[in-house]
């Protein structure tokens, strides 16, 4: 699949700056594949929040443990 593709001068140095070694072709498409998972990801969370249950995520809360975490499990 091919496109023309048209990116504003203001944007090359930017481009160029932070690709690397890659190409600007190469740049562009890892650029599109982050995006498309993000939006991927963000619809997927969506619909788990919608199918979700505050009441169910509250009682599995307020089974947690009481007890102090050990020293090793602390920050």
């Amino acid at each position: 699949m091919n496109y023309a593709l048209r990116i504003p001068d203001y944007y090359k140095s930017d481009i160029e700056d932070v690709k690397g070694e890659v190409s600007m072709n190469q740049f562009i498409v890892n650029a599109i594949a982050e995006k498309v998972a993000t939006l991927k990801t963000l619809d997927y969370l969506t619909q788990r929040a919608e199918d979700g249950s505050r009441d169910h995520a509250i009682s599995i809360l307020k089974r947690a443990s009481t007890h102090k975490p050990e020293p090793e499990d602390t920050l």
